[in-house]
């Protein structure tokens, strides 16, 4: 049973978020002072600790992740979630301070306990299988994030939080392991496969949605390709048997590497994709050609624990932000309908995703400046979330000038451009370390496979 800390000094409002918790299946412990706090924390090791905003906030953030580490359960650091006005300035004031989520006091209890079940874990504590043959592994679906940041890494202190390596993101599905793209983030993911393994064989997919550097390079710095037991496939579309080929094998070739690809000593096989609906595994899988320079696609995973949507790298259509702030019912539709083909379908195939991972690299005003290079701003990302009835929206693809304070204003702005249109959505900007957990609650898609 999952368990959360409640530190909060209004007894009734305390006594009515216990008692909705609890039937949530939430195991709910409550505190008044920091000192409770504290000792329950240390005793308890809560995956969420929920805090209001009034009490000396940092000071029991900052001393609930000091008894973490030092009891040795940083693999369970909890989620600590400010509660407050709502305003604004407190939630940005309230993010900066270190927490991981902020959440206006007036929600109802039934509202904060559906806010709490959607929350995207950050670790667990569990022992990982040594083995990923299709039979074995849990039923959950995990989604876990190695590199957020777009265009170039942007490793320093003003990216610590939420990370400065390219793209690249693990999903699990028991014993299935697929990982999309190869930026510089696909390097800690390797190191981490490998002491997890140990020398028991991996079997993994990479599917690729285009070759911009920021998406490929990691693949010669990743440790598994290395080791002669471990099976890696590659997927792509357009002629993705040479051209893929090509371009990894050419960024490896002298001068540039001192390994060409073909000395890795892993299994590597590069499969082109010729349809947009195929199987990996157990997992169903679609495509959609996405507007971004180039050959570019995104991907849409089908679990047992829900769909995954990962558009890293699209031009969103300012159109569809535009036609639709100020429209309702029928000009609404009549507005939808006036937005550019592109938008519509990119609609339709992230459609009541579980999971939207986006590109939302600009706001607004720095989008202007920028049209035509492929990327879309936070708040059309926010407008097509929304619309799309996606569950989740992991802002993605940071810009490399964002510093970790600009990525949390973007968020909580995203944030509050939701409560505005009153949307359910949960919102995060995407950072390394990020997992979020699935539970198996239906079968997964099913897809046909044509490859060649």
């Amino acid at each position: 049973m999952k368990t959360v800390l409640v530190i909060e000094p209004d007894q009734v409002l305390c006594s009515r978020l216990t008692s909705e918790l609890k039937e949530g299946g939430w195991s709910v412990l409550d505190a008044s002072d920091h000192d409770h706090a504290l000792a329950l924390a240390s005793q308890h090791q809560p995956e969420v600790i929920l805090c209001d905003w009034q009490t000396p906030w940092s000071d029991i953030g900052r001393s609930c992740r000091q008894l973490a580490d030092h009891n040795g359960a940083s693999s369970r650091q909890p989620i600590l979630i400010a509660a407050g006005s709502g305003h604004t300035a407190e939630k940005i004031a309230a993010l900066e301070s270190g927490a991981d989520e902020y959440i206006a006091k007036s929600l109802d209890a039934r509202a904060m306990g559906q806010f709490l079940a959607g929350l995207p874990a950050k670790r667990t504590g569990h022992a990982p299988p040594k083995t990923n043959g299709s039979s074995g592994g849990s039923p959950e679906t995990r989604v876990r994030f190695w590199g957020v940041r777009g265009s170039i890494a942007t490793p320093g202190p003003e990216t610590i939080k939420h990370g400065g390596n390219t793209s690249c993101v693990e999903v699990r599905v028991g014993g299935e392991i697929i990982i999309l793209d190869a930026g510089t983030g696909i390097r800690r993911l390797g190191l981490a496969l490998m002491k997890e393994f140990e020398d028991h064989p991996i079997h993994l997919n990479l599917l690729i949605t285009h070759t911009h550097w920021d998406h490929i390079q990691g693949f010669p710095f990743f440790p598994p390709a290395y080791n002669p037991h471990n099976q890696v496939t590659i997927y792509g579309y357009e002629g993705a048997r040479l051209g893929l080929q090509n371009t990894l094998s050419i960024q490896m070739e002298n001068p540039y590497f001192p390994i060409s690809m073909h000395q890795m000593p892993g299994h590597i096989a590069i499969r082109e994709l010729k349809e947009m609906s195929f199987q990996l595994g157990s997992i169903g899988v679609k495509a959609h050609f996405v507007n971004h320079p180039g050959v570019c696609v995104g991907y849409r995973l089908f679990t047992p624990g829900g769909s995954i949507s990962y558009l890293p790298d699209v031009e969103l259509f300012q159109q569809l932000r535009t036609r639709l702030k100020n429209d309702s019912g029928p000009a609404r539709h009549q507005a939808l309908a006036a937005v550019p083909e592109e938008d519509r379908s990119a609609l339709e195939f992230v459609r009541d995703s579980d999971v939207l991972i986006l590109d939302s690299q600009y706001d607004a005003a720095e989008y202007e400046k920028r049209i035509g290079w492929g990327h879309s701003c936070f708040e059309d990302s926010v407008t097509f979330a929304m619309e799309a009835g996606a569950r989740r929206l992991f802002m993605f693809h940071h810009d490399p000038d964002h510093a970790d304070q600009k990525i949390l204003r973007m968020a909580a702005r995203a944030r509050e451009t939701a409560r505005r249109a009153h949307s359910p959505i949960v919102i995060e900007a995407a950072r390394e370390g990020c997992e979020v957990l699935l539970p198996a609650t239906r079968a997964p898609a099913a897809s046909g496979s044509v490859f060649r």
